[in-house]
């Protein structure tokens, strides 16, 4: 009687579905620049390297340099 009482119970408890509901954010729109122009300087920050033109930083990443925000 113990087995079946638990065999119910363990099915119960894996047949039940979560309720929790993942959320995926979008992404923003990135825009990656493939070469940084001439004139940019080399900022560190917290030891971290970000080029700065144009008044925005940006960040080195495989695909090209990232505006990000400070």
């Amino acid at each position: 009687m113990k087995k079946i009482i638990l065999l119910i119970l363990f099915v119960v408890t894996f047949s039940l579905e979560s309720c929790v509901v993942r959320q995926v954010a979008s992404k923003p729109n990135l825009v990656v620049v493939k070469k940084a122009p001439r004139n940019h300087q080399v900022v560190v920050i917290k030891k971290k390297k970000y080029y700065r033109w144009g008044g925005k930083y940006y960040r080195k990443t495989r695909r090209g340099y990232v505006v990000v925000r400070l």
